[in-house]
């Protein structure tokens, strides 16, 4: 890889196919990359800090915390969320972490987006959900995707290091009582969880919930992971194909990350659900990623697999004016990769875990 500066942004990037990146063509106000690629998902982490320890995500005794005055305020997101909805054409805003709910002002933050045109959502693992469901609801959240990698509560300690399977369960029930439309995501780990996964789809089926597996990608600080020890999306479909009829859905992804499956009983029949299936690894859905990320810290990441941020929020508190704010934002996404492949595996190792990253 080679290191280039890029215009107006201050940082270093690697690239892995260019040696240098071409200017950004004018005209054009979206979040355009370089190989047609419209970014209209923004993903904000609102914070690094989680109550649990999953062995996929985060090392037992946890991560440095980032302090408290290097993290965006409400103020501060609403602002960016707006830059993005009314210049950039951003359409759907995701809250993520580490865990959002450890943010105290989490309303005011939703308050504050709801307003601005763009469907709201929140990656949480539903642990505190039970008690602020309805007014993360009243304040204009639409849906909540919630980590749940099982409902055994043995299997759930051990790969979350933490007893709180009860109050996941309950936060769940709360968000459907409030009226929040209900995803649940789920990672796979062989020889841990995997027997389990059709225990998990019919627990959702059940609840109305969409399931979500997603291979497990090179996210965890540590770098242990190994892809040799990963559950592909091949074998959860067929895993799931033994107990069930998977029909491919119809509906257009429109840049989705999942490809959904109807899910039909093998015994009746009957139409019971849907199911996705994330094939972040094996089967990369990069030429239609419409992602754009920021950190809790206020930084650009075009590519959840890259080591290259813009810092958007240092430009913001040294007085950046709105249109100083996009066309750095509008720059880093241009120079975003092609794909996340480039080491021998195929996957680039970020430095950064996804708890750091968001989601």
């Amino acid at each position: 890889m080679t290191a280039v500066a890029l215009p107006a942004t201050g940082l270093l990037r690697r690239v892995r196919t260019e040696t240098a990146v071409p200017p950004r063509p004018e005209g054009d106000p979206g979040l355009v990359d370089r190989f047609g690629r419209r970014a209209v998902d923004l993903r904000v982490s609102l914070t690094e800090r989680c109550n649990l320890r999953c062995t996929y995500c985060m090392p037992a005794e946890g991560l440095p915390v980032i302090p408290s005055d290097a993290l965006m305020t409400a103020a501060e997101i609403e602002r960016l969320v707006r830059l993005g909805a009314e210049h950039l054409g951003v359409r759907k805003v995701r809250f993520t972490g580490g865990e959002p709910l450890l943010r105290a002002d989490l309303v005011d933050v939703i308050a504050r987006c709801a307003t601005l045109g763009v469907e709201l959502s929140l990656t949480t693992n539903a642990i505190g959900l039970a008690g602020r469901a309805q007014a993360l609801r009243d304040a204009g959240l639409v849906r909540v995707n919630v980590s749940l990698d099982t409902v055994d509560p043995d299997v759930f300690a051990t790969v979350t290091r933490r007893p709180f399977l009860t109050r996941v369960l309950d936060g769940i029930a709360a968000a459907d009582a409030a009226g929040l439309g209900v995803k649940v995501n789920a990672v796979l780990l062989r020889g841990v969880n995997d027997h389990l996964a059709v225990d998990l789809l019919a627990w959702c089926l059940e609840r109305g919930h969409e399931l979500r597996f997603i291979e497990q990608m090179p996210l965890d600080p540590g770098h242990a992971w190994d892809g040799t020890s990963m559950v592909t999306a091949a074998e959860t479909r067929a895993a799931l194909g033994e107990h069930y009829v998977l029909t491919p859905d119809q509906a257009p992804r429109d840049g989705a990350p999942a490809e959904r499956f109807r899910v039909a009983s093998r015994t009746t029949g009957a139409h019971l659900g849907t199911v996705g299936v994330i094939a972040s690894v094996t089967e990369s859905f990069c030429a239609d990623c419409t992602r754009t990320r920021l950190t809790a810290e206020g930084h650009v990441r075009s590519c959840l697999f890259s080591d290259e941020e813009s810092d958007l929020l240092g430009a913001m508190r040294a007085g950046a004016s709105d249109e100083q704010v996009l066309d750095r934002w509008r720059r880093a996404m241009w120079a975003k990769p092609r794909d996340h492949g480039d080491d021998a595996d195929g996957m680039v190792h970020p430095s950064r875990g996804m708890s750091a990253i968001g989601g």
